[in-house]
């Protein structure tokens, strides 16, 4: 299997020099071994680490086949979870998907919708209406089955459906993804009858998107999973620590970046100039953010999308602080071909570019950005992949899960827990008055 990802590091190398960046050559690779050998921190949460190359052809046909049987039954697929139990697949989805799909005449499959990741109340109302004339079906994804937002959503969502079709004609529309053997969920869907799949223990969920967290949801709404899963694998492969750090892309985006980091760039904004990225985008965040902001260090995760931000942020990423550095993920070749016209008024003075395809405007606006914003002091870190298609984005999801556990191991943290999380939880379960939190109940009262 080859690659088609590229990755060029040459723009950041007004900043720091080259030989900066490729003297963290062994240490880069050592941190690899490590996620590789299992001897670092968090060593018990790297199932994903072979997971693209471990998943059968049996495991991929059972998910595409439960996948059939939603699609028979369903006009939606209600996604239900929060953190990395939704976000791998929305980042996918819309990455694949036709920029307007709901208003598309005729859709082929079903379209999927979530819940659970937020505790908004017109949300989850407003949702209800549209469901009401649909028919839907509930992928329910926790660990634990107790997680607040997905726990809340599934109970209104489950009773909605029952009521709307009967009990057991539900039963059979509702996949529960979660612990092979215990957690609140699997107790439910055991007594219930509904069709499970199991998160691996030593996978967290910012992690999961190559597990069934990711890859039925994304079968049903028609994308090809054993393309995505391809993709990945190839990446696993052109990853590995036998591969040269020079050649090896996510080894030397991880030095890169971490090189940068230790010269003072704090920020790093992913942009794309692709407008089908945005919620790539949002994973993104959640894999670094959630992965390497411990013991107050780490890497702040922004995002941008161009052109569109360059007409608000593009002024601070221009002139703003000198903290950040720009990583941007670029799109070969666009999926359409769209030529601008020739107008013989020309009162917009834009025939110089009649004829031209949008996409070389688009281009040519990308290396403008990148020249200026790399003289205005951001580097550029530029990440390429010839299209947007099922194989590039499972190389770029692993090209990035990998990158971010050797980058945290350069950073001397465990990339794999997330203690800070738990902070508000205890805070809003005690202020709601969960049996087991008074005491730290009556102390925020007292404080507010």
């Amino acid at each position: 299997m080859t690659t088609t990802l590229k990755i060029d590091i040459s723009k950041v190398f007004d900043y720091v020099p080259e030989r900066l960046v490729f003297s963290r050559r062994d240490e880069a690779i050592k941190a690899l071994k490590a996620l590789y050998d299992k001897t670092g921190k968090g060593n018990d949460f790297l199932g994903w680490v072979h997971l693209p190359s471990s998943i059968t052809d049996n495991h991929l046909s059972e998910l595409k086949k439960t996948a059939h049987m939603l699609q028979n039954e369903a006009e939606i697929l209600v996604v239900t979870g929060i953190g990395g139990s939704y976000l791998g697949t929305r980042a996918v989805d819309e990455a694949l998907s036709h920029s307007f799909q709901p208003w598309l005449k005729k859709n082929d499959f079903p379209r999927l919708l979530y819940a659970g990741q937020n505790i908004s109340e017109d949300y989850m109302a407003e949702l209800l209406e549209i469901l009401e004339d649909k028919s839907y079906a509930i992928a329910v994804i926790s660990k634990s089955g107790t997680t607040t937002e997905p726990a809340i959503a599934f109970r209104i969502l489950r009773e909605h459906l029952e009521k709307k079709v009967g009990k057991d004609a539900a039963a059979h529309r509702i996949v529960a993804i979660t612990d092979a053997h215990r957690g609140a969920l699997k107790q439910l869907a055991d007594s219930q009858g509904y069709k499970t799949f199991v998160i691996p223990d030593d996978v967290g969920g910012r992690y999961s998107v190559l597990t069934p967290v990711g890859l039925l949801p994304l079968a049903v709404a028609g994308h090809d999973i054993d393309a995505l899963v391809n993709g990945a694998r190839a990446m696993e492969m052109a990853t590995s620590p036998e591969t040269a750090f020079e050649n090896n892309p996510s080894a030397l985006y991880a030095a890169t970046r971490n090189t940068l980091y230790r010269n003072g760039k704090n920020i790093e904004i992913l942009a794309s100039f692709h407008h089908k990225l945005v919620w790539f985008a949002e994973w993104w965040k959640q894999l670094y953010g959630e992965s390497e902001g411990k013991d107050n260090t780490g890497i702040f995760p922004a995002s941008v999308n161009y052109t569109t931000d360059l007409h608000s942020m593009g002024q601070y990423v221009q002139e703003g602080m000198r903290s950040i550095f720009e990583s941007v993920i670029t799109v070969e070749n666009p999926a359409k071909t769209l030529r601008i016209p020739h107008d013989e008024v020309n009162l917009d003075e834009l025939n110089y570019i009649s004829n031209k395809r949008i996409d070389e405007v688009n281009k040519m606006a990308e290396l403008g950005t990148l020249l200026a914003h790399v003289d205005g002091g951001v580097p550029n870190i530029r990440i390429s992949i010839p299209a947007l298609t099922e194989s590039s984005v499972g190389e770029l999801i692993y090209f990035f899960e990998i990158a971010c556990g050797i980058s945290g191991y350069l950073q001397g943290i465990n990339p794999f827990d997330q203690p800070g999380v738990e902070a508000y939880k205890k805070n809003m379960f005690a202020l709601l008055g969960k049996p087991g939190f008074e005491e730290l109940s009556r102390k925020l009262r007292n404080r507010l």
